[in-house]
């Protein structure tokens, strides 16, 4: 049986985003195991004493129920440069707890510190964040994502970041490039000049 993963930014005790989290929860449930069911995820994570204090990565992993949370002490890596990668055979657009095909296509890498996905000539998301561009006024991100992320989801509501199709004949005209995911938000995020893609 497949296993889903979610993973939530917890900083001194307090559990981010939740209730975009909380949607992406119970659409996968919903749609790969039918359940109707809801599961309240600020009533089921319990930050323990240990974990109150600092940065970590709360991970849920479930498939039809939560069959297990952890803590885990997080620390952000540096990016300065991306590589562009063909995939076409990857799918992920739920977030499973199995990442190999992700690291497969990671260590094509070469020097540089991650991946742009370029999948059926379209941009989609970096190792483990969303991606966005900026052209010198706004932020966009593509509308071809493997994975609909919860700070992406969250940027957008907030009228922060625009969607639009972008394609790698395209990514010149943008000025750089940050990555946002659960841990990495408009404040830390990872901001990389478009000239370090390759």
């Amino acid at each position: 049986m497949c296993q889903l993963l979610e993973t939530i930014k917890c900083k001194n005790g307090k559990l981010f985003n939740l209730e975009f989290h909380q949607n992406r929860f119970e659409t996968t449930r919903k749609n790969l195991f039918s359940c109707s069911d809801k599961i309240n995820l600020s009533k089921a994570i319990q930050v323990p004493k240990e974990f109150q204090i600092g940065l970590f990565r709360c991970r849920i992993i479930y498939s039809e129920t939560i069959n297990k949370i952890e803590f885990v002490p997080h620390q952000f890596r540096k990016i300065k440069s991306l590589k562009l990668i063909e995939e076409n055979e990857i799918d992920y657009r739920f977030k499973y707890s199995d990442r190999k095909k992700l690291n497969s296509i990671f260590e094509k890498r070469g020097d540089c510190d991650d991946i742009i996905i370029i999948k059926n000539g379209f941009v989609t998301d970096s190792l483990t964040a969303n991606i966005i561009f900026f052209d010198g006024k706004k932020w966009w991100t593509p509308d071809t994502p493997l994975l609909l992320g919860t700070q992406r989801a969250k940027l957008i509501h907030e009228n922060k970041i625009k969607v639009c199709r972008i394609t790698p004949a395209t990514i010149s005209k943008y000025k750089k490039v940050g990555l946002i995911n659960a841990m990495w938000n408009f404040e830390n995020m990872p901001v990389i000049s478009i000239e370090k893609i390759h």
